[in-house]
């Protein structure tokens, strides 16, 4: 069975990249522009891994990140947060985050970091 990872990005374009690049690795990929449906589909699709951006129109994936390891079924969901904007790792890592991407970031980079927590 495919491992299935879960991406939000308001980004068109990096979400196209990540969905073929990981679908390409043989992964299960939903991806979304919208951070209100990401906890609508944790709860459906139930992913192996979630990859949040962290500056997403209308919210913080930090806070999303947050409130997926407080989830009683989800908890233990390995979180990558990607993000342009942050110089310190630390501040992404305080969100609870499992590891932390800067972009613009190398796609082998982003199957790595994918691989190494799956």
């Amino acid at each position: 069975m495919l491992k299935r990872v879960l991406v939000l990005d308001d980004n068109q374009d990096i979400l196209d990249i990540v969905h073929e690049t990981l679908t390409y690795e043989q992964f299960e990929v939903k991806s979304t522009a919208n951070s209100t449906e990401v906890l609508p589909l944790i709860e459906s699709f139930e992913p192996d891994l979630v990859i949040l951006d962290y500056r997403v129109a209308g919210t913080n994936g930090g806070e999303i990140c947050r409130t997926i390891k407080v989830h009683p079924k989800f908890g233990n969901t390995p979180v990558i947060i990607f993000s342009a904007y942050v110089n310190n790792d630390s501040e992404l890592i305080s969100y609870g985050c499992d590891a932390t991407i800067n972009k613009p970031f190398d796609l082998a980079e982003l199957v790595e970091k994918v691989n190494n927590l799956l």
